[in-house]
């Protein structure tokens, strides 16, 4: 986990100096009056490989991805109730009042 963290640290350091790069460039085009077209070479490279390690360090540091197939044996749920009726959801509709649910039910 170390190199994963290692990495995407780099990759972030690079993230920020292509950035830093960038405002530096637009102040030099301003000093010389002429009109930003665009990042120079180096600085679309900077991004392209600090996007790449960032993006290698965020599959990598997780680690292993897991099985979402219901009837895999990985799974952490063993198994559902038969009678779904009984199921109680979580939800920001609690906050209503049961009046409330009995009218838009009729």
């Amino acid at each position: 986990m170390g190199l994963g963290f290692t990495i995407g640290f780099i990759g972030v350091l690079i993230l920020f100096h292509a950035a830093y790069s960038t405002i530096q460039y637009r102040a030099l085009l301003k000093i010389t009056e002429e009109e930003f077209s665009g990042s120079p070479l180096s600085v679309v490279f900077e991004l392209s490989l600090g996007l790449l390690l960032c993006t290698w360090a965020a599959l990598t540091v997780p680690g292993k991805f897991l099985c979402i197939h219901p009837d895999s044996e990985e799974n952490r749920i063993v198994s559902l109730p038969a009678n779904m009726d009984f199921m109680i959801f979580n939800h920001r509709g609690k906050i209503f009042p049961v009046e409330m649910n009995e009218k838009l039910r009729h």
